[in-house]
């Protein structure tokens, strides 16, 4: 399932408009801090490390309150 190339850009292109706390510190490119997050995300996506969260690991009985 992978994305045209145009709605790829269509993507980062939404997620360079800054959020309100991006916009507060500022970036120096917009543009290619959205292709790294988005990148990061997508890799996490596709390879979820199951011991690094809690809502993806599994619990044991005795984990639980």
């Amino acid at each position: 399932m992978s994305e045209q190339p145009d709605a790829q850009d269509s993507h980062v292109d939404r997620r360079a408009q800054l959020l309100p706390e991006e916009r507060t510190v500022g970036s120096e490119d917009p543009h290619e801090q959205a292709e790294v997050i988005l990148e990061e995300s997508r890799e996490r996506t596709e390879n979820p490390d199951p011991d690094a969260s809690t809502q993806s690991g599994r619990r044991r009985s005795e984990d639980t309150a």
